[in-house]
This record gives structure tokens, C-alpha cells and sequence, in this order.
């Protein structure tokens, strides 16, 4: 096994073995996890009404105008739709449609720091960087979510990669680098806006300030790099300004982008020096090895390649810091500069020792976090299903072996083969929380249940009950929209609800009515008032993760 890991960061196939390694982390859960609330399932209802709709310029969610972000996203995923559709797949309703671009971007975000940092850190240390990135739980989890993230990592850690190649070597960065650093902006912006060009700015303002010279910038031919970036994204913004009235930049800058830099937009606030309080889970394995690195790396700011990591992690992460509103995947966009800085100091033969606090903190965020992941698995399925899963329980011997192996190899001064060893033993151990756990749980995923218990309410009515004469109270999670259908109806209050079921009954229809235990008392009231009786035909408990209470769900129509 040791003589494995040593010779796997010269393979001769360095990117088949890395992705490889990302189908092994991956894999697990991206086709059995239910729809998540509330992005995910946010974004992937929009995308399916673009290919429903066939308007690919505006971005809804029902009759809801999503001005939040820009359409990459959507684009890309209602592609990945229409492919497998025109394939023969019938899998517009699968989430995981809807998550392939997710998983190309972070592999194609992992395949580019190992191609960009082979110039910046040489071949193996890029080798053992990217497969620190590849297993942070943090991509583990993007790669999994139908958003943007995972996606707009692929184009920084391009962008940033060519823009490494011109800081180390103007004179030989051509024309071409220069059209594909533009190019990859444009469609940067497209994803989500100004994050893309935010972090190759303030590393080259960095840079400019520390070195007082910028060679780099002209290489970058920004005279018709700039036009090129914007010819990209320009015209889809004009049409959106055009479709929506000028809403969506109103929207999109003035209340979800500055919204989140000046206060907490959605109670996600947290003080400054939450993410490097959360830095050991987020990066987890690869932490122990970029906490130990830090000393080493300032120390060598001078050499150009390292100071160009530190420019691309270190102001990026401060802003971060600073923005009010956090959440964790904010500072993803850093993670392939950091993992590349950990694999330099795990290659370096004249590593600088940190000091023992720190090396200790780098202990911690492996061995703390591998112990909470494995503890964690079979403690969420007695909290959230009150029942105790064997599987689950095999996160306990996984996480055993991997601290077994890595402090093994470290104690031999083999930190390189820590590295690897912690990657590898991570794989088990993410199969155990994504495949064996969250997809095996019942109580979180209320709106699969749903569906199901409103299909069998349907099936005892003949001719079924199409989802435009379902409605929704009291539980209006995104997760149940995509779960039910687009034409599903949210209804206000029970006064509306129970027009609702009239007017089905008025037109000798009928109609079923998922209605949440709390609203149960209105809607009763507004149904005597209508001289109408209630039937219940079902109903599911759960519990709603994003408010954090217990839900129960009653499947109601008009008894005769």
C-alpha cells in the first residue's frame, strides 16, 4: 500500500485516476437523495418550466419570477434535461437530471487544478492537491445539489488557473490562453454573476500592490479580452432587462446580491471567522494538511507560486469573512488554491514543522471530523426516524481505519501518503453518510412521501386527479412543488382552500387538498361555513428541516 500511494501521483494516467476517484466519492446518493429544500429543489423547478415552457430567457418558479441569479445555471440543467429526454430517458422529473451539471463542474473544477497547478506546485503535488479537493465534503456535497456552485468552480479554478500561467510566464502566454481566460469569465458571470470576476480581481489587485509590477495584465490582453468576456453574457442580460422590465437587475443586485452584503438575507448571518471555525469539516480530509501548511506557505510568499496561491486564498477569503450573510459553500471558490498550497508542504522533503497548536488543530479537523461524520450517521437516523440502522453503523470502522492509516503514515513522516490515505478511506466513509443514510431516511423527505400518498388518494378516483387540481396548505416547500408538478396550486389560507375544493365540485371535478395540521382549524372553519364536508383519504408525518418542527400532512377532498 505504501509503495501504491507513492507511485500514484506519477501516473501516467493522472486524469483517469482522478476522475475515477470522483465517480467513487460521488456517486453515492447523486440518484437515490431526494430533492433537497429549499436552492435545490428551487433551481431544478425552474429549469424544468424553461423546457416545459420553452422560454429559455426567463427564469420562473410557477408564476413566481426568480430574478436571483443568471440563467447559466438553468441553462445547463434544462440541457442535461433535454439530452436524456431526447435520448428516451423519461427523467424530467428525476432531481438527478438536474445534478449533472453540478457533477461535470466539480470534476472539471478538480481535472483543472490538477492541469494549472502542475505549472504553479509541479506535477505531484497538483496530483495530490486536486484529489484533496475532490474528497472535500464540501464538493462532495455540491457535486450532489443542483445549484450553481459546483458549476462555477469549474470556471474559477480555469480562470485562476490561466491566470497563474500568465503571473509565472507572460511572455509565453498566448492569444489563445488569453481568449480561453475571457471566454471562461463570460460564462462565469453567466452562472452567478459577479463571484466569477471577484476572484481573479482581487488576487491581480493583490498581486499588483505586493509585486508594484504587472507584466501578467498585459499578457491577458484585457483590450479585447474585456469585450470578448462581456459578448459572452451581455446579450442574455439584455434580453432578461428587456422580458422582465429592468426586475431582475432591481431584484438580482438591489435586493438578493447587496441584500447579503450589508445584512443576513435569509437568518443565515454569522460573525466573522465562521468559516475558519468550520474549516476542518468543510475541507475535511484535506484540512490537517492546509492548517500545517499556512507557517510554510507565508514563509515562502516570496516565491511566485506560492505567492500567487496566497493572493488567490487570502483576500478572497477576507471578504467572505466579511459579508454578513454565510453559508457554507461561499468560500468554495478558494478551495483548489488552499488544497494546492496542503500538497506543496506534504511534498516539500524541507517541509517547515508548524507549531504543535496548529499541527494539533490539524488533528482535530481530521480526527474530530471523521469521528463526528461516523457518529453522526446512525445518531440522525435514531433522532429523525427513531430507530437504529446497522448500516449507518458501519461509519464507525471506517472512520477507525482512516485516522489508523494516516497517522501511521504521518509517524513514518510520510505526509504525502497521509494525504492519499485519508482521500481513499474517505471514499467508505462518504458512502456510509450518502448512500447508506440520508437517501434511507423517511422522516426529512416529506414531499416524496407526499407525492406518493396524494398518487394513491388519486388512483380510488376515476380517471385519476391531475396535478392541477391538487392544492397545497401550509406546506409550501419547493421540495413538494418539484416533487408534485408545476401546476400544483399554493393556496394562502383555508378560506382559499376550501373555494378551491368548491370550485372543484362545481365543475363535477375532483380535487385533493394536502393540508398542513396547522392550518386544519381554518380550513374547518371556512368548510362548515360553506356548508361542505371534509373527507381525509391520507396522510404523512415528517419533519420539516428548514423551519425544524414536525409536520403532518392530511390528504383531503369533498365527501359526497
Amino acid at each position: 500500500m505504501p509503495q501504491f500511494l507513492d507511485r500514484l501521483p506519477e501516473t501516467r494516467r493522472p486524469r483517469l485516476w482522478l476522475t475515477l476517484l470522483c465517480l467513487l466519492l460521488w456517486l453515492p446518493g447523486f440518484f437515490t437523495l431526494p430533492p433537497g429544500d429549499r436552492d435545490e429543489s428551487r433551481f431544478a423547478q425552474a429549469s424544468r418550466q424553461m423546457v416545459e415552457s420553452g422560454d429559455w430567457v426567463r427564469i420562473r418558479n410557477q408564476e413566481e419570477e426568480r430574478n436571483k441569479k443568471p440563467v447559466g445555471i438553468y441553462w445547463a440543467q434544462a440541457a442535461s434535461a433535454e439530452v436524456l429526454g431526447a435520448a428516451g430517458l423519461p427523467v424530467q422529473d428525476s432531481i438527478w437530471t438536474y445534478r449533472i451539471p453540478s457533477a461535470l463542474g466539480a470534476w472539471l473544477a478538480v481535472l483543472a487544478t490538477f492541469q494549472f497547478g502542475r505549472a504553479l506546485v509541479g506535477r505531484r503535488a497538483a496530483f495530490l492537491g486536486a484529489a484533496l479537493l475532490a474528497s472535500a465534503v464540501l464538493l462532495c456535497v455540491e457535486a450532489h445539489i443542483a445549484k450553481t456552485d459546483a458549476a462555477l468552480l469549474a470556471t474559477v479554478a480555469t480562470t485562476m488557473g490561466l491566470l497563474g500561467r500568465a503571473y509565472l510566464s507572460p511572455d509565453t502566454f498566448t492569444r489563445r490562453h488569453a481568449a480561453a481566460f475571457w471566454v471562461v469569465l463570460g460564462i462565469g458571470i453567466l452562472l452567478k454573476g459577479p463571484i466569477g470576476p471577484m476572484i481573479p480581481l482581487l488576487t491581480g489587485i493583490t498581486l499588483l500592490v505586493t509585486d508594484r509590477r504587472a507584466p501578467w495584465f498585459r499578457a491577458l490582453r484585457p483590450l479585447w479580452g474585456l469585450p470578448l468576456a462581456l459578448l459572452v453574457c451581455v446579450p442574455w442580460l439584455v434580453a432578461i432587462g428587456v422580458a422582465t422590465e429592468g426586475r431582475f437587475f432591481a431584484e438580482a443586485v438591489g435586493h438578493d446580491m447587496l441584500g447579503k452584503v450589508g445584512s443576513s438575507a435569509e437568518a443565515h448571518g454569522a460573525p466573522p471567522g465562521t468559516y475558519l471555525l468550520i474549516f476542518g469539516l468543510t475541507a475535511f480530509p484535506g484540512a490537517f494538511l492546509v492548517l500545517r501548511a499556512i507557517p510554510g506557505a507565508w514563509k515562502a510568499r516570496l516565491q511566485p507560486a506560492t505567492r500567487f496561491l496566497l493572493a488567490w486564498a487570502v483576500p478572497n477569503w477576507i471578504v467572505f469573512e466579511a459579508v454578513s450573510t454565510k453559508l457554507p459553500h461561499y468560500v468554495l471558490p478558494v478551495f483548489p488554491a488552499l488544497m494546492l498550497l496542503g500538497a506543496t508542504w506534504a511534498m516539500d522533503p524541507l517541509r517547515r514543522v508548524p507549531p504543535r497548536w496548529l499541527a494539533g488543530l490539524g488533528w482535530l479537523a481530521l480526527l474530530g471530523v471523521a469521528a463526528g461524520l461516523a457518529v453522526a450517521a446512525p445518531a440522525v437516523f435514531w433522532l429523525a426516524d427513531h430507530r437504529v440502522d446497522g448500516w449507518s453503523l458501519l461509519g464507525i470502522p471506517f472512520a477507525a481505519v482512516l485516522a489508523w492509516r494516516v497517522l501511521h503514515h504521518a509517524r513514518e513522516g510520510g505526509w504525502a501518503r497521509a494525504g492519499l490515505a485519508a482521500v481513499l478511506w474517505a471514499i467508505p466513509l462518504q458512502w456510509v453518510v450518502m448512500q447508506a443514510t440520508l437517501p434511507r431516511l423517511e422522516a426529512p423527505w416529506v414531499a416524496p412521501h407526499l407525492a406518493a400518498a396524494l398518487d394513491r388518494a388519486a388512483a380510488t378516483v376515476p380517471g385519476g386527479v391531475p396535478r392541477g387540481r391538487v392544492g397545497l396548505l401550509g406546506f409550501h416547500e419547493p421540495s413538494a412543488v418539484f416533487a408534485l408538478g408545476t401546476p400544483v396550486r399554493l393556496l394562502d389560507d383555508g378560506a382559499e382552500a376550501a373555494r378551491f375544493l368548491g370550485e372543484g365540485r362545481a365543475r363535477g371535478e375532483t380535487r385533493l387538498l394536502a393540508v398542513e395540521a396547522r392550518e386544519q382549524p381554518g380550513l374547518d372553519a371556512a368548510a362548515a361555513a360553506a356548508g361542505e364536508r371534509l373527507e381525509v383519504v391520507g396522510s404523512v408525518e415528517g419533519f420539516n428541516y428548514t423551519r425544524g418542527r414536525r409536520v403532518l400532512l392530511r390528504v383531503i377532498r369533498l365527501g359526497a
